[in-house]
């Protein structure tokens, strides 16, 4: 299986190592490092099979290489899977990061990691002690900390964004914003939703953390399953992917989908469902690259403050390039996202 995944793919390079202490599976996948060295978090995540976690670097490391040269970074794209037979705690996971640190050294620099699903600022201050190509380590360890916050003010900034192309304005006073999962992304996105002056659904299967959420920002709560079909003007996935699929699109009643999470589409076909049901997409590799651009510019590229937060605006911009793209051409607002990428890859080529 690992073979036939790997034929089919259209990257540079993949690494793949078995941990026998704690029979975990580790890949990484670099796609691209035309535009600089493939950069993308570490993914720890329990898979029915190993195969499914080399399926996950595969995909994830493209979307990678796509969500960096579209945000303009002097990066590739890459990813890593620990495909766990169960997430690791104490001495054990200790253990694991560090030889999982070592590998990442050995690759040599065409791959830079940082974090992701299940993996954390301590994670990466441990692999900072084996390996420089790490990314978002703690502030007590020379990091820039998490990156969390600057993605939710960029996918805010896409909202706006969204919502001008879409109705004419980027006022959002008024508008109703349904919010999928509220965690360090997700909670601070509704709280400057509610700022300004849109009325926030918030949903999370963790019903606590959508309680405390809503108490805090005063917004309402959806069930999970039934967030997606509640009314609104835009619906913001921003936890698992593929959500967006032959199954639920018939079903939205949202005029906007805009939101953090990545690899939101289950198929390319997706974004033509999304497209013929009238609803406008921002492909999650433009709007939630502020993670990325607050990693970079802080950390590699010397950014000032002012200066990242221009950067974070500047992903509304490119969305409304994108939007403007898809209309004249007549395809999705994916393809058309996917062209501009590309043609600053093939601009440095």
């Amino acid at each position: 299986m690992f073979e036939e995944l790997i034929r089919a793919w259209d990257g540079e390079e993949v690494v793949i190592r078995y941990d026998p202490p704690t029979s975990t599976w580790m890949f990484v996948g670099v796609h691209s490092t035309v535009l600089g060295p493939g950069m993308g978090g570490t993914r720890m995540k329990v898979y029915a099979v190993p195969a499914d976690g080399l399926r996950d670097v595969l995909r994830l490391s493209g979307a990678m290489t796509l969500k960096n040269a579209a945000a303009g970074l002097p990066y590739g794209g890459g990813k890593a899977v620990l495909a766990v037979p169960g997430v690791p705690l104490g001495d054990e996971r200790r253990r694991l990061i560090l030889r999982y640190a070592d590998l990442v050294a050995s690759i040599g620099g065409s791959y830079v990691t940082a974090c992701d699903m299940n993996t954390t600022e301590v994670d990466m201050d441990l692999i900072g002690e084996r390996c420089p190509h790490v990314l978002g380590r703690s502030r007590d360890a020379g990091g820039s900390g998490s990156s969390g916050p600057a993605t939710a003010v960029g996918v805010f900034h896409g909202i706006r964004a969204s919502v001008a192309h879409a109705f004419g304005s980027d006022d959002l006073s008024g508008r109703t914003v349904v919010v999928q999962g509220t965690g360090a992304v997700g909670a601070r996105l509704a709280e400057m939703l509610a700022e300004a002056g849109a009325s926030v659904v918030v949903s999370d299967v963790e019903n606590e953390r959508a309680l405390e959420v809503a108490d805090r920002v005063g917004a309402e709560i959806a069930a999970p399953d039934v967030a997606p079909e509640t009314p609104c003007d835009v619906l913001s996935p921003c936890a698992v992917g593929a959500t967006m699929n032959g199954e639920t699109i018939p079903r939205l009643r949202c005029r906007i989908v805009a939101g953090a999470a990545n690899n939101q589409l289950a198929t390319p076909k997706d974004a033509d469902r999304l497209r013929y049901a009238g609803i406008l997409y921002a492909p999650d590799f433009v709007i939630n690259a502020g993670g990325v651009l607050s990693l970079a510019g802080r950390e590699t590229l010397g950014w000032s403050e002012e200066r990242l937060q221009e950067s974070l605006r500047a992903i509304g911009d490119t969305l409304a390039e994108v939007f403007r793209e898809a209309d004249t051409v007549g395809v999705s607002t994916d393809e058309a996202a996917q062209r501009l990428a590309r043609a600053r890859i093939d601009a440095a080529s």
